[in-house]
């Protein structure tokens, strides 16, 4: 028995390796998550760079502030960690990789209009594999998402191949070369949808998402997550956990002792790259990009 997911959606899903689901969360919660990021705004107006909180565009001033990325918001939002420990959320997750549930991240990506920056292509799983590949995306969309401001865009059935090269330079780059990985962006799919909907990607999938140059937001705040079975593989970003700050990240279920080990290709995000910070920075070291840039 699934608890919201037709066996049509769980079966697109396997084969294509992501699925949107429209007008998932209430209004009444995307009312409150919009409040939670004009308060965000309101921090970012004194600040003059990133902190451990905030991710600043490259365009920011005080003047003008201009946020990139939120980390870590189901730290700094209780509606935004209520939100991802409800039904809304998670009851999806479940119907696809079952009912032990363990965070790996959140993230507010602010994309805004006019110049909103772009992530270049690359898979989740290259930052933080794992014993198996039961491990996902949950994209919140915050404002309406069409082709003009910048949607997720994902390479379908990508979530069953390899794991690409995203070093440069002999260091971990966080991005791929997308034609000499073989791709042709041609051939990319947008998840696009209104407000209150979401969007959930396998962690192998190839994704990335351009530059915002129209008028409108394009906010998103991802729950990534994984099956509780799936224990990170050297390299992988929870590796510094102790076991009691691995299971204090249960979303839902029972934690467990037993990793569960598959045959899933694997790639160590190795040597660490030079710059440090949010993917925006680390991506910075590749050489050939897909997206412009801002400027």
């Amino acid at each position: 028995m699934t608890e919201v997911l037709s066996a049509e959606q769980i079966g697109f899903y396997k084969d294509n390796g992501y699925l949107v689901l429209e007008n998932r969360v209430p209004a009444e919660t995307m009312a409150a998550i919009r409040d939670e990021i004009v308060r965000f705004q309101t921090l970012a107006a004194g600040m003059t760079q990133s902190d451990a909180k905030i991710d600043l565009e490259d365009s920011h001033t005080p003047a003008s502030p201009r946020i990139r990325r939120v980390k870590l918001p189901h730290t700094q939002s209780d509606v935004v960690r209520d939100l991802m420990l409800s039904d809304h959320i998670l009851a999806p997750v479940r119907d696809l990789i079952g009912p032990n549930l363990r965070l790996q991240t959140t993230k507010l990506n602010m994309k805004s209009a006019g110049y909103g920056a772009a992530v270049e292509w690359h898979q989740d799983w290259a930052f933080y594999p794992y014993t198996n590949d039961d491990v996902l995306a949950v994209g919140l969309i915050i404002d309406d998402m069409d082709l003009s401001n910048g949607p997720l865009m994902v390479f379908p059935g990508s979530h069953k191949g390899p794991i690409h090269n995203h070093h440069h330079n002999g260091f971990f780059a966080g991005a791929m070369d997308l034609e000499a990985s073989g791709f042709d962006m041609k051939h990319a799919v947008p998840l696009m949808g209104p407000a209150g909907s979401i969007s959930i990607h396998h962690g192998r999938i190839v994704h990335g998402s351009a530059l915002n140059r129209s008028t409108k937001d394009r906010r998103i705040i991802f729950y990534e997550m994984m099956a509780a079975d799936a224990f990170p593989i050297f390299g992988a970003a929870a590796m510094a956990l102790s076991l009691e700050e691995f299971d204090a990240r249960m979303l839902c279920g029972e934690p467990t002792l037993e990793p569960r080990v598959e045959s899933v290709p694997v790639r160590i995000p190795l040597p660490n790259p030079p710059t440090t910070g949010s993917i925006y920075e680390v991506q910075k070291a590749m050489g050939k990009r897909s997206f412009e840039v801002f400027g």
